[in-house]
């Protein structure tokens, strides 16, 4: 016995039916699309909160949704583009910051939770005295290529070195694990955190 007799189903049947489906999904397809558009629309959104952002040493009062995250308040409200947009779901390190000296993943951290405290981003790191150390490194290890990831990769490098973690490269990827380098610029990277610890360790001395 063939398939067609086992299951009562040709090939021609089968298509005939599916086909004949098509008009009724792309209906219930656009009355999805129809049902989704109003709750996106403005009448459902959250009414903006004022947060006071202390960013970079200055206090800047803004008006946010409450569902903004701290990598959208820094990047759209405030005009601070240096930190990335990468994964969006804290898997990448791009968006990487300082929050009360603590390395924080922006994109996971709502801009209202942010209020108050002291949040440092790679714009925030050089002065009139010349770069960072860490991004004076940076540039002296070339590590980086493309250079979109290198900002969260420096400011995890600040707060790691603040950490204190150890300065032994395996100790160093270790504690850099959460920032991805799609380039590879790995090697560079360990080399220019350890030419910083040392250079943080010189002036301390």
């Amino acid at each position: 016995m063939d398939d067609d007799q086992r299951t009562g189903w040709s090939r021609r049947s089968f298509l005939g039916v599916s086909l004949g489906a098509l008009p009724v999904l792309g209906w219930a397809t656009a009355s999805l699309r129809a049902i989704r558009v109003p709750l996106a629309g403005s009448s459902l959104a959250a009414a903006p909160l004022p947060v006071a952002l202390n960013v970079n040493g200055v206090s800047r009062q803004i008006l946010i949704d409450p569902r903004v995250t701290l990598l959208e308040a820094l990047r759209d409200n405030l005009e601070l583009p240096g930190t990335k947009e990468g994964c969006d779901h804290g898997q990448c390190g791009a968006c990487t910051v300082l929050v009360d000296g603590r390395r924080t993943l922006s994109c996971l951290t709502l801009g209202v939770a942010a209020g108050g405290r002291k949040i440092t981003t790679v714009e925030g790191l050089a002065t009139e005295q010349g770069l960072h150390p860490v991004q004076a490194a940076f540039l002296e290890n070339d590590a980086f290529q493309c250079g979109y990831c290198t900002p969260g990769q420096i400011m995890s490098a600040v707060g790691l070195l603040a950490e204190g973690c150890p300065g032994e490269p395996d100790a160093i990827r270790e504690c850099m694990s959460g920032n991805i380098c799609r380039c590879g610029a790995y090697p560079n990277i360990v080399a220019a955190i350890q030419q910083a610890r040392g250079a943080a360790g010189s002036k301390g001395a």
